[in-house]
């Protein structure tokens, strides 16, 4: 199985969307956080606009600053920052594995706010945890069993999980 950065992203809030998404499960597309993230991610950075599909990786932009390479991911907002760090790690971990060294910038526009990442030896290990373990998920036949998290709230898989039947 490809792990892409969604996966990344998902992996470090809910192991059960992991197994969601692995298994293509379609998440509520038309739930409100979803649109909103649509939006933003049409609506921003138009000048800088380059979506760039590398691999199993989608980048949202990439410019050369100072003769180094710059990939920027944009969120919503900086409320599950970890997440947001290892996706963008992942990223940089990706390129390195082609030989391309970049560093990377979360983009926050609803905050007017950026921050830089750069790919340590620390975080690679943490990573190459990570997709093993995400691996393992998506091999299980059935979903872990949902968990109540902060999350929730706003998760377009919500009423798979907490429906009643």
């Amino acid at each position: 199985m490809d792990v892409t950065g969604t996966h990344i992203w998902y992996y470090f809030i809910c192991k059960r969307e992991v197994w969601l998404i692995a298994h293509n499960i379609a998440a509520d597309q038309d739930d409100e956080n979803m649109d909103i993230g649509r939006f933003i991610n049409e609506q921003t950075y138009q000048r800088n606009k380059q979506e760039v599909l590398i691999g199993n990786i989608k980048v949202d932009r990439v410019r050369r600053e100072d003769g180094q390479l710059v990939i920027g991911e944009v969120k919503k907002s900086s409320r599950y920052l970890e997440s947001s760090r290892y996706q963008l790690l992942y990223y940089l971990q990706t390129l390195k594995k082609m030989g391309i060294v970049a560093r990377g910038e979360l983009l926050f526009p609803e905050e007017k706010r950026r921050e830089t990442v750069e790919l340590t030896s620390e975080a690679e290990r943490q990573l190459d945890r990570a997709v093993e373990e995400i691996r393992i998920i998506a091999r299980h036949p059935v979903p872990p069993l949902p968990e109540k998290i902060s999350f929730c709230r706003n998760c377009a898989y919500r009423e798979y999980c907490w429906a009643e039947g």
